[in-house]
């Protein structure tokens, strides 16, 4: 008896099996780096400063440098479209870092209607910026820069509370306890 090297049958199926899936993965690996190259070029051509249409299936990142792009030319309405359609489950950094970018050209024009003596349009572009600021802050909560020009936004308008008419206040009728916050009776000088 002459024992030789073992043969498995069907040894070429497996073979050809392994091939064609090494040749999915190589045209699956191909489709990602061109989808990424056409998305670099179209951030590239953002920033150069060319209109660039994005499509619907845009990547947020695609997404973020079209409103960007957006704010730098005073057209907040149509970047902030753009940020709204950034998915906050896919990409919340990216999404918090586009709200921060709002908020501070938001800043910028209110400024500018300060500088006018414009103080309606800037009290609101304020308080929208105030909004974006916690937005993205509720995204990523240690954003140390939007913490930063929320606290501006904020000393430059002041929140106060809505006076109005409320279900939580109290009727006329029953009286407001004073002191409540005081150990004990208080003392005249003697």
């Amino acid at each position: 008896m002459t024992t030789g090297p073992l043969r498995f049958p069907g040894r070429s199926a497996v073979l050809r099996l392994l091939l064609a899936a090494a040749a999915a993965l190589l045209v699956l690996s191909l489709v990602m780096v061109l989808r990424d190259v056409r998305d670099n070029r179209l951030i590239g051509g953002l920033a150069a400063g060319r209109d660039l249409a994005v499509g619907d299936t845009a990547v947020p990142e695609v997404r973020f440098a079209r409103a960007h792009f957006l704010m730098q030319r005073d057209r907040l309405d149509e970047a902030r479209a753009e940020v709204e359609r950034i998915s906050a489950a896919d990409a919340a950094a990216v999404r918090a870092a586009a709200l921060y970018d709002l908020a501070n050209a938001g800043l910028r024009a209110a400024l500018e209607h300060l500088e006018a003596g414009r103080i309606d349009p800037a009290t609101a572009l304020i308080r929208i910026a105030k909004d974006d600021y916690r937005r993205a802050l509720a995204l990523d909560p240690g954003f140390w820069d939007a913490k930063h020009n929320l606290d501006v936004a904020m000393r430059l308008v002041r929140d106060f509370p809505e006076v109005g008419s409320g279900e939580d206040e109290q009727r006329p009728d029953t009286a407001k306890p004073l002191w409540t916050d005081l150990p004990g009776l208080p003392r005249g000088l003697p």
